[in-house]
């Protein structure tokens, strides 16, 4: 335990000022959209022939057993879009909404567009680079194509450069699969199904980490297989349920489009559970929702396309570039649309806080890059039993692991959103031991410290604090009781799984280039105890701390590979120009027509 309780000490003090400062300052954002903007316009806007010619592709006409690689078009997109397709377009678009305002949605759009084409030219890179000399086995990704395309191309010293740029990268990949891949996806699950069914959240991690075990055992082979039946399933499962929702308030939805948009440029003020952002703050909480949902620049996906059966690495690349197209634009979309539709980003409270609160004023001694600091900070006082709290409407009621917050005011803008409203958070645990009037496993209060002044209350109104995944639910169970209750928690579950399986396989393949198979084992146990650990209610508490998490991951990869792919970039567009040239030459008709949907599906077109 005293590991663990060191582990989250110094993710909650070092994370945030690494992540914010240097991970997702204003350089990150320039570069990233430079490089989307730059990819578009180089490749004649790519975006278009991946949503012509990539649906093609996918419908099998020109899968080829004889062709290297061990699964089909469609498996390969299916095993990158369950990596894609997870809790960032359930938790994190909710996050987004509910600390951005609408405007973050808008800014998802742009990034969603741009890393189409992004997408197109790491996917073909890392085709024409792959390591294919076990033909069902394959390997691929960034670290491949700086190896095997500048390092093994140039020779003498820039093989052992081209060499540890392609370990950094892994090391980066290691940390996004452990972090977002995993840990992001457990949380919400735990934190959900806690939230509806009192389920304790570390039975959650550990039903995870055993599913997901028993899965990626197989390697990339069963992961395609169970992606293929998996990803249309529980996306179709999802959309539906979604256009259910939008349907039953259709004449609004053009209305909240235009609110979206005008919130981009023009952020609306604070009101009810939302405490306000500026522009800046809704640009940069899209952007990083967007890229941490649908994976653009990060390399994580080519990982999972170099699989695909195919000698044409540019018609895998017009695949991969479908997925920021279904994920952001279009799953991503419909969430926000539910969220906005049914008033949930700022509802308002359940009912007025019931006794006296005060809130004393201190001095924190504090922990920054290893520097020990005083800082002001705010502490709440008031009567601690579940009393305080206004009932909840039925079937709902308050659980332990629940949170609530009121809304107060600082002297200074926060940090977190550059508004001058905070969250003011207390958490529901069970009573360890008789006292005080308690008995142990009674519920009661627990207000959490404020890390910086808060003068006032905004009013006494009590919101249930819905973080992530749990604010989609309760979307949906405003419009239609129960929907988000079950619906929402089901399909949680198997995003989350379909994201920590295929992201267990881009960490394994970091492994392999790294350290090798034999160590394949070992690094697998790993990924499934941080699942468990992960799931520990200590571990995440607030809405800026689930972001970080995300943030990390995230930041760290796109750091190592955008420099990659900037580079190789020009062999990607020739080998465009020579792909396309020849198809409107008529060069390359279709082998066959498209074969049953079934046997696209299950690979067996490929067998």
């Amino acid at each position: 335990m005293r590991l663990l309780d060191w582990l989250i000490g110094a993710y909650q003090d070092h994370v945030p000022h690494f992540t914010d400062n240097f991970l997702w300052g204003m350089h990150t954002f320039v570069v990233l959209l430079g490089v989307g903007v730059l990819f578009s316009v180089w490749s004649k806007f790519i975006q278009f022939r991946a949503i012509t010619h990539g649906v093609k592709v996918v419908r099998g006409v020109y899968d080829d057993k004889r062709d290297p690689g061990a699964i089909n078009h469609f498996q390969a997109l299916s095993a990158a879009l369950s990596a894609t397709v997870g809790l960032g377009n359930i938790g994190g678009v909710a996050l987004a909404i509910g600390i951005g305002g609408p405007g973050a949605l808008f800014w998802m759009w742009v990034v969603g567009f741009l890393g189409m084409a992004i997408k197109c030219v790491e996917v073909t890179l890392a085709m024409m680079y792959r390591d294919t000399s076990d033909p069902d086995n394959p390997h691929g990704g960034a670290m491949w194509v700086i190896k095997r395309g500048f390092g093994d191309k140039v020779g003498g010293w820039a093989k052992p450069f081209a060499w540890a740029v392609g370990a950094i990268f892994c090391v980066t990949l290691l940390i996004s699969t452990m972090t977002g891949g995993n840990m992001f996806q457990v949380w919400n699950v735990a934190k959900i199904t806690n939230e509806y069914f009192g389920v304790p959240q570390i039975v959650t991690g550990i039903v995870l980490a055993s599913l997901t075990g028993m899965v990626i055992i197989g390697g990339i082979k069963r992961i395609g297989s169970v992606a293929g039946r998996l990803v249309p399933f529980m996306c179709g499962l999802y959309i539906l349920a979604s256009l259910v929702v939008l349907l039953l308030d259709a004449p609004r939805i053009p209305e909240m489009l235009w609110l979206i948009v005008h919130d981009a440029f023009s952020p609306n003020e604070a009101g009810g559970a939302f405490i306000g952002a500026t522009a800046w703050f809704g640009l940069t909480t899209g952007l990083r929702r967007a890229l941490f949902s649908n994976e653009a620049g990060q390399g994580s996906s080519p990982i999972a396309h170099s699989a695909a059966k195919t000698d044409e690495p540019v018609r895998e690349g017009v695949v991969a570039g479908l997925e920021p197209f279904v994920d952001t634009c279009l799953v991503c979309t419909l969430t926000a649309l539910v969220i906005l539709i049914t008033g949930t980003w700022n509802r308002e409270a359940v009912g007025a806080f019931k006794g006296d609160i005060q809130l004393v004023q201190y001095e924190k001694t504090t922990t920054v890059d290893g520097v020990e600091t005083t800082v002001p900070a705010t502490r709440v006082e008031s009567a601690t039993d579940l009393s305080v709290l206004p009932a909840l409407k039925g079937p709902d009621h308050w659980l332990a692991g629940n949170a609530f917050f009121l809304v107060g005011e600082t002297a200074d803008r926060s940090g977190d959103t550059g508004e001058r409203l905070v969250k003011v958070t207390g958490d529901i645990l069970e009573a360890e031991s008789d006292g005080d009037g308690y008995r142990a496993g009674d519920l009661i209060v627990r207000w959490r410290d404020l890390d910086q002044p808060v003068t006032r209350l905004r009013d006494t109104g009590v919101h249930r604090d819905l973080v992530g995944a749990t604010l989609t639910g309760h979307a949906f169970d405003r419009a239609v009781p129960g929907l988000g209750k079950y619906l929402v928690t089901l399909t949680c579950w198997l995003f989350a799984l379909s994201t920590m399986i295929s992201w267990s396989y881009y960490g394994e393949q970091g492994i392999v280039f790294l350290l090798g198979q034999r160590a394949v084992i070992l690094y697998k146990f790993v990924f499934c105890v941080l699942a468990v650990v992960a799931s520990m209610p200590t571990f995440i508490k607030t809405d800026t701390q689930l972001g970080l998490l995300a943030d990390l991951g995230t930041g760290v990869m796109l750091f190592a590979n955008v420099p990659i792919i900037v580079l190789m970039a020009p062999r990607a567009m020739a080998a465009f120009r020579d792909y396309f040239g020849r198809l409107a030459r008529g060069e390359m008709d279709a082998p066959h027509k498209a074969p049953n949907l079934a046997d696209v599906v299950e690979g067996k077109d490929v067998e």
